[in-house]
């Protein structure tokens, strides 16, 4: 088949109007087309009054090489890359002489790490602190209504990681020359996702579709022979130390079961805290590594949409409006825009007692009247948290510990009109627009709990985003308070070709609570790499 990208057409446009322009491109008549499929959809909203869809087609025809030869020059023209999956490995441990490799974590990097060991013969023995999606969902949304944390399930842990409760984003800007994004979104529209996330731009699910999905993947997992343990916590890692070689040998369970095992994939979230620090206890290598800080901002969806699609706001192809931002800030600080949440909520998302994070979440309508989006700044261990290669966490407690007590001590979010706070004075009153976080939201000054830096560049950079998007320094957006969990604060750094750990081998850092991945997608084909990695492993190559 035929790969013919960059076919510009209006918004607007007929239903043939693609075929059509396939056939002129190609310079061939209705007869030479067998058939054709939109590989990807795109949209340039610059003009927001003649808004222009561009298609990137697979094509097949009566002659492709020959279409090849005579229109060589095209630059928009080549073959279809070959993208279905192949698996590395294939029962390797058929005979059951090594024990069964274990992932840690059942995010979406775990969830996929966990599948394509399943998928590979290899039957995975999955470990998961926190309960089932479902048990998890009753959970946090218990702690959403009646302020009552559990540490072990809520938006961070439990089946599905923290990716269940977002806005379900499944695109990145990762290079991918071996097309394991393709399998990540293939897995997902077989378990229940929307076959569109094959084909438009920005594909999303939202949380309630996620949910589902989750569950079919973890019955294909097990029906593979995979083992999936749930509230099973680990405590510790058995490394053995011979002759200045460090060689992983188990786990110990919090409930003090020991799992004898040589492969590990280490797939715990950007949140795992205690297992950061029982890793770095054990001597595994682990360094500090930049995040991000700053708030969740609300403003009315339909504002958003004005503003980026002007008269064709509203229109179902484009549905609700995102926005990317970036300010560099004249005290040498980044501010940006991260996990845009269109017709979203923001959310609760501490998963420790006694602090405050948030986060947002859509619903696969993206329905909700307020679009949402962190507005972070960027900080670094050789500026903020040096000295200690956990210091980040550090970092993270004390400002997430400021939060709770600014919110009233009772997991009430502290926040403040965008006004207020760039002109320095705390908020007294709700303008048009209503937060949705959960439980509640406290006004106040939110100078108080951010550095000094962060909140200068914050203070410039929201008139400074009026200019990318007119209309988006609005006085009576609701900053709410605090993002923290932009990332991990930690790498656990990896080697570049077997992908096991820098000092401990059969350790396998994976994900973004290792510092390889930042969001569903990259999570999962992190976790693809991973599995791939273990089996070459298992398998002595």
């Amino acid at each position: 088949m035929l790969r013919l990208n960059e076919i510009k057409l209006p918004l607007n446009h007929p239903e043939m109007a693609l075929e059509a322009a396939i056939l002129e491109r190609l310079g061939i008549s209705k007869t030479e087309l067998i058939e054709f499929s939109v590989y990807k959809r795109s949209y340039d909203a610059r003009k927001k009054a003649s808004i222009v869809l561009i298609y990137s087609v697979d094509v097949a025809t009566t002659d492709d090489a020959g279409i090849l030869r005579r229109r060589q020059h095209d630059v928009h023209l080549m073959p279809s890359p070959d993208m279905n999956y192949k698996f590395v490995a294939q029962d390797v441990n058929r005979d059951g002489s090594q024990p069964r490799p274990v992932v840690i974590g059942m995010g979406p990097c775990g969830l996929f790490a966990a599948l394509v060991l399943a998928q590979m013969g290899l039957k995975p023995i999955v470990l998961e602190r926190g309960k089932t999606v479902r048990e998890r969902t009753k959970d946090t949304f218990g702690f959403w209504r009646k302020r009552v944390l559990n540490p072990e399930s809520n938006v961070q842990f439990g089946e599905g990681g923290a990716g269940t409760f977002s806005d379900g984003k499944l695109y990145s800007q990762i290079k991918d020359p071996k097309h394991y994004g393709r399998k990540v979104l293939t897995e997902f529209v077989k378990a229940g996702a929307p076959e569109e996330i094959l084909y438009v731009s920005k594909p999303h699910i939202g949380t309630f579709r996620l949910v589902k999905m989750v569950e079919n993947m973890r019955e294909e997992i097990q029906a593979l022979g995979g083992e999936i343990r749930f509230e099973q916590r680990v405590a510790d890692f058995e490394i053995e130390e011979k002759d200045g070689q460090r060689q992983l040998r188990g786990l110990l369970l919090a409930s003090g079961e020991r799992v004898v095992t040589n492969h590990v994939v280490l797939a715990v979230g950007h949140s795992a805290r205690d297992t950061f620090e029982q890793l770095y206890a054990r001597g595994v290598y682990v360094e500090a590594k930049p995040f991000s800080i700053g708030f969740r901002v609300e403003h009315p969806q339909s504002l958003i949409d004005t503003c980026r699609f002007g008269p064709n706001a509203g229109h179902p192809i484009l549905g609700a409006a995102d926005y990317k931002l970036v300010h560099h800030a004249s005290n040498g600080r980044a501010v940006y825009s991260f996990c845009m949440c269109p017709g979203g909520t923001v959310v609760a998302a501490a998963s420790e007692p006694g602090r405050v994070v948030t986060n947002g979440m859509s619903q696969y309508s993206r329905a909700e009247r307020n679009a949402n989006s962190a507005i972070v700044v960027s900080i670094s261990p050789e500026q903020d948290y040096p000295g200690h290669p956990l210091a980040g966490i550090a970092y993270q407690r004390d400002l997430e510990e400021k939060a709770y007590v600014l919110g009233g001590s009772n997991y009430d979010a502290p926040g403040q009109l965008m006004g207020d706070f760039v002109a320095g004075r705390p908020s007294t009153a709700f303008g048009a627009v209503i937060p949705s976080f959960k439980p509640a939201v406290h006004l106040t000054d939110l100078a108080r709990i951010l550095p000094d830096y962060a909140t200068l560049a914050l203070r410039e950079a929201f008139p400074a985003f009026d200019k990318q998007v007119k209309g988006y320094f609005k006085e009576d957006a609701v900053l709410t308070g605090l993002e923290t969990r932009t990332s991990s604060p930690i790498r656990i750094k990896r080697n570049d070709g077997d992908l096991q750990s820098l000092n401990t081998r059969g350790l396998f850092p994976a994900g973004e609570g290792a510092g390889y991945a930042g969001g569903i997608l990259s999570a999962g084909v992190d976790g693809i790499k991973v599995a791939e990695a273990v089996a070459l492993s298992m398998a002595g190559k």
